[in-house]
């Protein structure tokens, strides 16, 4: 099956074997896997987002049960429920595969929802009616690259190995630290590098990497 990468490997290699040149590894080719304070970044990103959705939501839920149905469940603000981490917990992971590799930037924010610059020019030239063949069907060119399936696992690894601190969060401290910080600064990246969380992506003409207030 054809993703994004395939792409690049077909763009790359064209250019490469013209020159001669020796490709021993995907890092040759541009694939450059997110790293862990990446994929905790978005994971944290994606949750925060869901809970967001989820928080608007202000139903009372019943709880419990009892084998007569006499005895009354137990009700409780849906926002303050077990469900309601439990339905934003599940298939968080997924909405990584709404995610592009923008090429064109080099930290962080290199994942980011929408189209790439290089693919916006290319479907750029098709619209005007410019030929492109690159060697595979045009409906295949949006589908997720490798860096971003890869970070998909990632995820998924990241998330079970940190239930108990996004538990955590959810029950003592959200509202208060930054899920970013709690689940990232102080557990899954403890001791290592955090640098990523705070790399926002820049508008034409800014300098410096904006910071997160704490």
């Amino acid at each position: 099956m054809f993703c994004r990468t395939t792409l690049y490997f077909l763009l790359i290699t064209r250019v490469l074997t013209s020159h001669d040149v020796e490709v021993k590894s995907e890092e040759d080719l541009g694939v450059k896997y997110a790293n862990r304070c990446e994929v905790c970044k978005i994971l944290a990103t994606e949750l925060q987002g869901r809970l967001e959705e989820t928080g608007k939501v202000h139903d009372v839920i019943e709880i419990g049960y009892s084998l007569d149905d006499v005895k009354p469940k137990k009700k409780t603000k849906y926002q303050k429920s077990e469900l309601r981490l439990i339905e934003s917990l599940d298939g968080v992971c997924e909405k990584i595969l709404e995610y592009n590799i923008h090429k064109e930037r080099e930290d962080s924010t290199r994942f980011a929802k929408g189209m790439s610059q290089t693919f916006k020019t290319l479907h750029g030239l098709v619209d005007k009616g410019v030929k492109v063949d690159l060697g595979i069907p045009l409906e295949l060119w949006d589908k997720p690259s490798a860096e971003i399936t890869h970070m998909k696992t990632q995820c998924e690894s990241l998330l079970e190995e940190n239930e108990d601190a996004i538990e955590d969060w959810y029950w003592k401290h959200q509202g208060s630290i930054d899920l970013k910080i709690h689940l990232c600064t102080k557990h899954a990246l403890k001791n290592t590098d955090d640098s990523c969380l705070f790399e926002e992506l820049k508008e034409k003409g800014e300098k410096g990497k904006a910071k997160t207030e704490l």
